[in-house]
């Protein structure tokens, strides 16, 4: 199992407007893809010099294949869905393999 973990950090004036799409539109179209099997979004409690506030989605999928698919398949059209929030996000995006779990 990975996880495709992306971090953003979202400018507080469209805050409530970003999080409301993520929750109601862009997550559920990252699941709609099938390629992930489950999606988490979580706050980070960690205050950024830069100001803003930070979530980190998770997206977790079977296998590098299918995360490779994703890419080649989705990833373009996905990414350009949050034009409304252009030059008020900064995000980057990490894989994670699961070597256990308890």
């Amino acid at each position: 199992m990975y996880i495709y973990n992306v971090t953003i950090n979202i400018d507080e004036s469209i805050h409530d407007t970003w999080l409301k799409w993520m929750q109601t539109e862009h997550i559920p179209a990252m699941l709609a893809t099938k390629k992930f099997t489950a999606a988490k979004l979580t706050h980070v409690l960690v205050k950024e010099e830069m100001g803003g506030l930070t979530y980190s989605v998770q997206y977790t999928t079977k296998d590098k294949a299918t995360l490779q698919r994703y890419y080649d398949e989705d990833a373009t059209r996905l990414r350009n869905q949050n034009k409304a929030f252009d030059g008020k996000f900064v995000a980057f995006r990490t894989e994670l393999e699961i070597i256990s779990e308890y």
